[in-house]
């Protein structure tokens, strides 16, 4: 599966009622959009717009692992 920059598109309900492996799933197609955006064109406003994406994705997962590990 080839993704194009800008195509990601946001998962059907918030991150927080999404499960584990949608999750992880999302995030690997986040990167993969970001790696294209910037070979494509770093400066690129859509490759600001997955990073933020991705950020919020990544924050869910460290939630998560705190939670577990309490």
């Amino acid at each position: 599966m080839t993704t194009e920059p800008g195509t990601v598109e946001p998962p059907g309900h918030p991150l927080q009622q999404l499960t584990t492996f949608e999750l992880r799933n999302y995030r690997r197609r986040l990167e993969t959009g970001i790696a294209l955006a910037s070979i494509q064109d770093p400066a690129a406003p859509v490759r600001a717009v997955l990073q933020a994406r991705l950020r919020d994705v990544l924050a869910e997962q460290d939630d998560r692992a705190r939670i577990a590990h309490a």
